[in-house]
């Protein structure tokens, strides 16, 4: 059965006056040694009591015992078994005590000998020291106890370790006694130690073992003190090297801040840590990266305060990291509205480090501390995070750089699209008219008895094609020069039945001698003025009407509506029945060349620019454009939105008839 009082614990209630020290494992090593070659320089035969907490502890040291036990037939060795260690009898007595017993935590070496008398007791510390966590464990275990040349302690050490020997080996009740009687006669009277009785004067400890442990003991704290710094390094470089790595896999600055944010918490043990990206004039931002590292409330997706928090303004301002230790109420330094933040979300202290790229301020890291038991970060934490921070400002940078290249990238495979669609557009409008002309020329010049009917019929297809080739070569002029911004615009009040009745008769008099479709004129009465170029909404509304005939059967129909809609804009609508529009490619039919049959196989003329022109023409005054369709077949309808003007209604004076008219029908 175990023990499960402690050696140590035991020996303090016999000297209570006395105080243990602190020791490594490096200067008990040295003081065993020391202890166990004094008894192998004399030949006195002493008692010798060594308490090892396991087996394989034992077995370093047991080339040494075995020359300890020729010495001595007062020999006791002490482990808890492993593999073969158990009791018995030999050069020495071995006991082979219970694993659970307090032992198992112990390191004990007495030695008792006529001249001479010291003991080593001690208990290992099994509460780490925060300075000692990630280090070498073996070599930086540490120990509690006493050491010392006083015989009257050393006889109370040995009392209580025979007492323990018994306890598992009763047959050694004899041998023990014999011990006893020998070793701890009344020079041993505890009361004397008790009473803190003066050492003999030959029980002095030995100078050059005290020298040797303080050696010992001074190395062993400069080694942690190294040891924290290579951690503190090793930890710095770590965090840096995930921070990297995850550069290297992915641009994507979510990514990098959900790292960034769960890799800092960790690293720095931190209650929550945040990571936002705003400006420095920034009123609020939106928490969308968090790490928790207790049960208080997260952050996440709530709306931070910038406005208000004294500390944040200072940081954004001053591009320096701040840390605010003391957040209680007796801090008259922080304003109260950083203090009520601070009890809101439970915040014992905060540190924020700015996220920027040469004076450039991207975002924030806070780290908070919740518990009111935390320890302060030191310098090298705090620099820790600040070059994690300047990591997150060069990602974040990288990733808007990246992104700025795709959107490049994206622009570059649209004009090179462009240039295809030119050369292909082009080179098919400017050779069809081009070989049309060069035919009806050729003719006229080679040909002088043509009949003069042929002759106009000649003229008449030459002077068309070449009118064909000016509309090209304007829409591109047009278009060049919307997109350049080089127009002048004379937006005034207009009607829009004068603009409607302008464009409409533009597309009858393009299509002079063919038939087209029926237009249906459907205006809502009392329709305000509208705030546009005229010349340029004319141009809209032909092409718009013009598209609408090119794509609708000559007995089909197309619908011009205009009305008043809730935002105060009138909003005109050109619908048809005829080919229709893929969903897909509404939004395509406005980029310029766009041809709904391909470049080269359509058969209808015209360049892809129409759509592109009147997009551009209505951005310019503000207004929107879009197509609705249902699909293939199923016709199309076009919309437009025009801003209302802001002067007084003008009364309405039509030069065809006394009397308004709201609706009407032309073919």
């Amino acid at each position: 059965m175990s023990i499960s009082s402690s050696v140590l614990a035991q020996l303090m209630q016999v000297l209570p006056d006395w105080r243990p020290q602190m020791f490594f494992k490096t200067s008990l090593v040295a003081l065993s040694h020391a202890m166990e070659d004094q008894v192998l320089a004399h030949t006195d035969g002493p008692l010798i009591i060594a308490t090892f907490q396991q087996e394989r502890f034992y077995r370093q040291e047991a080339h040494r015992y075995r020359r300890i036990g020729e010495q001595s037939d007062q020999v006791y060795v002490l482990a808890a078994p492993e593999t073969d260690f158990k009791h018995g009898s030999g050069l020495y007595e071995s006991v082979a005590f219970d694993p659970n017993d307090a032992l198992s935590q112990e390191w004990h070496l007495v030695v008792i000998g006529d001249r001479y008398a010291n003991c080593l007791i001690c208990r290992e510390r099994t509460t780490l020291e925060p300075e000692t966590l990630g280090l070498d464990m073996d070599s930086n275990r540490r120990f509690e106890g006493i050491w010392t040349f006083n015989r009257q302690a050393s006889c109370a050490a040995a009392i209580i370790l025979l007492d323990r020997i018994l306890h598992y080996r009763p047959e050694l009740t004899d041998k023990i006694a014999a011990a006893k009687a020998r070793y701890l006669n009344n020079s041993c009277d505890l009361t004397l130690a008790i009473a803190g009785a003066d050492e003999s004067p030959i029980n002095y400890p030995d100078p050059f073992v005290n020298r040797l442990v303080s050696y010992l003991q001074v190395g062993q704290y400069k080694l942690i003190k190294a040891y924290r710094a290579i951690a503190s390094q090793e930890q710095k470089e770590r965090l840096i090297h995930l921070m990297t790595t995850a550069i290297r896999r992915s641009l994507d600055p979510e990514e990098i801040l959900q790292v960034a944010v769960e890799q800092l918490g960790h690293g720095l043990e931190a209650c929550r840590c945040i990571i936002y990206r705003c400006s420095a004039t920034d009123n609020t931002a939106t928490i969308s990266h968090e790490f928790l590292n207790t049960d208080i409330g997260s952050l996440l997706g709530k709306t931070w305060a910038l406005t208000d928090n004294e500390l944040f303004q200072q940081v954004a301002t001053q591009l320096e990291s701040l840390f605010v230790q003391d957040l209680s109420p007796d801090n008259q330094a922080i304003t109260d509205a950083v203090r009520t933040m601070a009890q809101r979300h439970h915040i014992g202290s905060w540190l924020m480090v700015p996220v920027f790229y040469q004076d450039r301020f991207l975002g924030m890291i806070e780290l908070h501390q919740c518990r009111p038991d935390h320890l302060p970060w030191t310098g090298e934490q705090i620099s820790l995070v600040e070059a994690i921070a300047n990591q997150v400002g060069v990602a974040l940078i990288q990733a808007e750089a990246y992104a700025n290249l795709e959107d490049l990238n994206e622009q570059l495979a649209a004009l090179d699209r462009t240039r295809s669609n030119l050369v292909a557009i082009t080179g098919h409008e400017l050779r069809t008219p081009l070989s049309t002309i060069q035919v009806c020329l050729e003719s006229l010049a080679t040909e002088p008895d043509m009949s003069p009917e042929l002759r106009q019929v000649m003229l008449n297809t030459a002077l068309a094609d070449a009118e064909r080739m000016r509309k090209l070569i304007q829409d591109f002029l047009t278009l060049s020069q919307l997109e350049s911004g080089r127009v002048e615009w004379n937006p005034e009040p207009l009607l829009i039945e004068e603009c409607v009745e302008l464009g409409v008769s533009n597309v009858r008099s393009r299509y002079h001698g063919s038939r087209i479709p029926n237009i249906d004129i459907q205006l809502a009465p009392d329709l305000p003025l509208v705030q546009a170029d005229g010349e340029w909404f004319v141009e809209v509304l032909a092409k718009l009407l013009d598209n609408a005939c090119k794509f609708t059967p000559p007995d089909g129909n197309i619908i011009l509506v205009a009305r008043q809609d809730q935002a105060g804009q009138i909003t005109l609508s050109i619908t048809d029945n005829g080919r229709g529009i893929e969903p897909n490619r509404l939004e395509t039919v406005f980029d310029r060349f766009y041809q709904e049959e391909g470049a080269l196989q359509r058969t209808t003329g015209g360049t892809g620019l129409g759509l592109a022109i009147c997009r551009q023409i209505i951005q310019r005054w503000g207004g929107q454009i879009w197509a609705e369709s249902n699909g293939k077949d199923q016709g199309s309808r076009f919309n437009f939105t025009i801003p209302i003007a802001t002067t007084l209604p003008v009364t309405r004076v039509r030069s065809s008839s006394n009397s308004p008219r709201r609706s009407r029908r032309t073919s």
